[in-house]
């Protein structure tokens, strides 16, 4: 009989606004089809290039407020007045299948999946500096200057939670910082734990000579 598939690994990824987290995620998950990133309810209108399923589920608040009665969210969270939430049921389906998930949250949500999901593994992206993240967040041209320093703000709150996580990546140099990534994610695939039950038939016909 073929045994059941090993429990995926369920990453989460933190980082302040502007850090470069979701450009490291895509060209993770470009270099190693074996992670799917879980795709996040939101009540914000999409961006120029983002749909929907791909970036987001987004949904009005009223749909977002039922969810949330109904106990759909793993987590959720309101960032600069709009919310965001993660699936539970999906996650729970998607590691129970013995896929790889990654989780693209804030400390706070992450503080939340900890808490159903004690071994997840989680990673903080710190910008080089602050006055890196600050030439970052005006460069892209999408927020006025008051966002900017509510961004930053939050920022300098967000980087003081970065000690409870698991891993911290400084994205100084992109590809430098996308190495350190993917060796993080290979390593925690390869714990022994998880290799001796995802080997389980390899194991056991050595143990049979």
């Amino acid at each position: 009989m073929t045994p059941p598939p090993s429990e995926g690994v369920l990453y989460i990824v933190s980082a302040p606004s502007g850090a470069g987290k979701t450009s490291l995620v895509k060209a993770l998950l470009k270099s190693d089809p074996a992670i799917h990133v879980s795709v996040s309810y939101t009540t914000r209108p999409p961006r120029p290039g983002e749909s929907e399923g791909r970036d987001y589920h987004f949904v009005n608040r009223e749909r977002f407020e039922i969810m949330l009665s109904e106990g759909e969210f793993l987590e959720h969270a309101e960032v600069y007045g709009n919310f965001y939430g993660t699936s539970k049921g999906t996650i729970a389906r998607d590691l129970n299948a013995g896929r790889d998930v990654l989780l693209e949250i804030d400390w706070q949500g992450a503080e939340q999946v900890r808490r159903h999901f004690p071994d997840a593994a989680s990673i903080f992206v710190l910008p080089p500096s602050f006055a890196a993240l600050r030439t970052r967040l005006a460069g892209r041209g999408q927020d006025s200057d008051e966002v900017i320093e509510r961004r930053l703000a939050a920022a300098a709150h967000d980087v003081a939670h970065a000690d409870a996580f698991d891993y911290i990546i400084v994205n100084d140099d992109f590809d430098h910082a996308l190495q350190d990534l993917v060796a993080i994610t290979r390593s925690i695939r390869l714990a022994a734990a998880r290799q001796v039950r995802r080997h389980a038939a390899l194991f056991e016909e050595f143990r049979r000579i």
